[in-house]
């Protein structure tokens, strides 16, 4: 089986000193999980997600109903690939999901990594396995940073079709012809015919589906309504004529169900109170050139890639941006995909295995986690639990915004003196111990039996640490300090 359940362990540090804790009950009040699929990656992502995992998640949240799919290639090509399958069924089955960046092979990483074939891209078999409508690229801001975009710019791109899942042949002089037989047996239909004389030639086939435009369409106007943006439908289709389709489709959705409700809002002031359409040559212009932002483009599957990755440059770099597939099970079911816009950053991997310093801004993945977390918590259809998932959420998020706001960031927001990966790691579970100090209310430290056996050395070493202003004696402030650090918070009288 290519499923790993998750595991938890708990350990306490002050100093050199560590305390043990005997416990009464396995989760000592963490925040239950429910389920949800984590499909991990490899290289730098994979690394510093690991220390997130560690240090951020496991001391704070019961993980044991998350499922672990590894998508390494290494072990895509021990299984056959079967893990990505079983993956696919798991995020059908569960609806709620994180991935990590992952690796599609190259012909080169093959041979290096010594597998037995180039698998092709497991985020293509995911969106199909999913029935893929839209990949929701939106902009990440901190309050107090300046980043590209002064406010939210959200994006669609259709997650199915165009070049992405064409087939192409290399082929020299002859005649090319395009049919299409229909499954109902009707007349084949022949959709293009050409002569082609160059000796040597490129040829590629493949289509748009348009059937789930309609659910992109209520999907994007309503998110761009309730976060009062202004949307725009991108497409070439001035010149390619088969792009007209998903224009019908997007305006008349808008149209009948949206155009009055965003006229009521003040949110078409600036397209004469209508939906207006965008050629990509000229959204490459705007995107530069709207940096206030509070804007919304939908686009065909190629496009929204490469205008996604314009936005993601203005407003400072890919760790800025969501990448969240939305999907729907045959029942009718949303399935929710969430992982960050940036790849697994290859360059930092190979520093980092040179001995190097690195220094990785963990901030995409970690807003795709918490999407992926609190998704989750609103299938559970528990408000109890959803309460409790959003509020450990909403508080690593504040203390990672706090962080870098505050100068404590990694290095490609603060330069030199930035932290590196560890340091920033660190640096937050430090902070969330104070804002979410593990709760052992069940759990006693274990007593030495007997007292001629304790390290009196390390134990002045302990009483120096709890006396931050060295007079020799512990405040109650700095006792409590101390137990926030040892991760002790007393409930009761007898503890």
């Amino acid at each position: 089986s290519s499923v790993i359940k998750g595991t938890t362990k708990t350990r306490a540090r002050l100093g050199t000193m560590a305390c043990t804790f005997t416990p009464l009950s396995r989760n000592f009040h963490k925040v239950a999980a429910p389920p949800m699929v984590y499909i991990s990656g490899e290289e730098m992502t994979r690394y510093c997600m690991e220390l997130i995992l560690d240090k951020w998640i496991k001391p704070r949240v019961d993980i044991s109903e998350w499922e672990f799919y590894d998508l390494s290639c290494k072990n895509r090509d021990d299984t056959e690939d079967q893990v990505l399958r079983d993956a696919v069924d798991a995020g059908k089955r569960i609806c709620a999901i994180f991935k990590e960046p992952s690796v599609t092979p190259t012909e080169v990483q093959k041979e290096k990594l010594g597998l037995k074939k180039s698998w092709g891209s497991p985020n293509g078999a995911m969106r199909r396995g999913w029935n893929g409508i839209t990949i929701s690229r939106d902009t990440i801001h901190i309050e107090g940073m300046e980043l590209g975009y002064s406010q939210p710019v959200f994006f669609e791109r259709h997650a199915v079709g165009g070049e992405y899942s064409a087939g192409w042949a290399n082929v020299g002089s002859g005649t090319l012809k395009t049919t299409f037989i229909p499954s109902d047996g009707g007349a084949t239909i022949e959709v293009d015919e050409r002569k082609l004389t160059d000796g040597n030639n490129a040829v590629v086939a493949y289509h748009n589906p348009l059937d789930n435009v309609e659910d992109l369409a209520h999907h994007f106007y309503s998110r761009c309504l309730e976060s009062n943006i202004t949307p725009y439908v991108v497409t070439k289709k001035t010149v390619f004529k088969w792009q007209e389709g998903f224009w019908v489709i997007m305006k008349d959705v808008f149209d009948s169900h949206y155009k009055e409700k965003f006229i009521e809002k003040g949110l078409l002031e600036n397209t004469q109170n209508e939906l207006q359409h965008l050629i990509s040559d000229a959204a490459t212009m705007q995107i530069i050139r709207w940096t206030g932002g509070g804007f919304g483009m939908a686009a065909h599957n190629y496009d929204g890639d490469m205008l996604t990755d314009e936005i993601a440059q203005v407003h400072r770099s890919p760790g800025f941006i969501t990448s969240n597939l939305l999907g729907k099970r045959e029942d009718g079911v949303m399935i929710k995909e969430f992982e960050a816009s940036h790849g697994t950053v290859a360059d930092m991997w190979e520093a980092h295995l040179r001995g190097e310093e690195t220094s990785l801004n963990p901030l995409g993945m970690v807003e795709a986690l918490i999407g992926a977390m609190n998704h989750s918590a609103t299938l559970a259809g528990d408000s109890e639990v959803k309460n409790t998932v959003t509020v450990f959420t909403e508080t690593l998020r504040a203390v990672i915004h706090s962080k870098m706001v505050e100068g404590n960031g990694t290095r490609d927001l603060c330069g030199p003196d930035g932290l590196t990966t560890e340091q920033f790691v660190d640096s937050v579970a430090e902070s969330m111990d104070v804002r979410m100090p593990l709760v052992k209310s069940e759990a006693h430290l274990k007593p030495f039996e007997d007292l001629s056996k304790v390290d009196q050395d390390a134990l002045k070493a302990m009483f120096d640490d709890l006396d931050t202003d060295n007079n020799g004696s512990i405040c109650f402030e700095e006792f409590a300090k101390g137990l926030r650090r040892l991760g002790v918070q007393p409930k009761k009288l007898g503890f």
